[in-house]
């Protein structure tokens, strides 16, 4: 049997932090630390099959509208990625890339992401992209200012043009869509990335993510037939 295609660009949707939390008779935050811990493994893993890029939904525009304790305790995960656990990254030769919206953001959040991009840019073995304070909606709206701002407007507005002007641009479409915990929708992830994405809807929690289902998640796509439109 010949070897199956391995997506370049693998896309996680992350979820089900909060309903095992509850099915375990937990506060909502440890499962958000469960899931945090399941993220680090996932994104080795995935990057030892051979994707390229793996790009994790972790925080959207939206969720700001949780709890404050919720989201404060987001951060604090989001912190320990860019700071504490960078080294992970760094020992397993991986770039950090953070696509979102400083808006809203305080100036050491915005310090530690900028600092963390530094750090580990010469690394080659694969990205993780992390979409973080993001929105696929707002990056479109973002790339179109970005064009105004450089006085193309109208006709002059492509498809190309737009693609150049996205948050990280090199950071190719996404080749299969992850989401976890059996929901079935996109919620506002990789919108402009994901016209011809593969999408699995996945029937587990992400904390209960293991190297296993990667390998599933793997073999899925390679038995998958991408026509792209033809």
């Amino acid at each position: 049997m010949p070897d199956l295609e391995v997506p370049r660009h693998l896309g996680f949707i992350v979820d089900g932090n909060r309903r095992w939390a509850k099915k375990h008779g937990l506060p909502a935050y440890e499962g958000h630390l469960a899931g945090y811990n399941a993220l680090k493994d996932v994104i080795i893993d995935t990057i030892n099959e051979g994707v390229e890029y793996v790009s994790l939904y972790t925080f959207s525009t939206e969720n700001w509208k949780r709890a404050k304790e919720e989201v404060r305790n987001l951060m604090g995960l989001m912190m320990l990625l860019f700071k504490t656990d960078l080294k992970l990254m760094i020992e397993n030769d991986l770039r950090l890339l953070v696509l979102g919206s400083y808006d809203r953001l305080p100036s050491k959040m915005i310090a530690a992401i900028e600092s963390a991009q530094e750090q580990t840019a010469h690394c080659k073995k694969g990205t993780v992209v992390v979409c973080f304070n993001y929105g696929g909606q707002q990056e479109i709206v973002y790339a179109v200012r970005q064009l105004n701002e450089k006085g193309i407007f109208g006709e002059d507005i492509t498809v190309e043009s737009i693609s150049e002007n996205l948050y990280h641009p090199e950071v190719p479409p996404v080749d299969l869509i992850v989401r976890t915990s059996k929901e079935q929708r996109l919620s506002n992830f990789m919108l402009w990335r994901s016209p011809y994405s593969e999408l699995l809807f996945f029937d587990k929690l992400f904390p209960d993510m293991k190297k296993a289902d990667v390998r599933k998640i793997i073999n899925e796509y390679g038995l998958r037939s991408r026509r792209f439109g033809k």
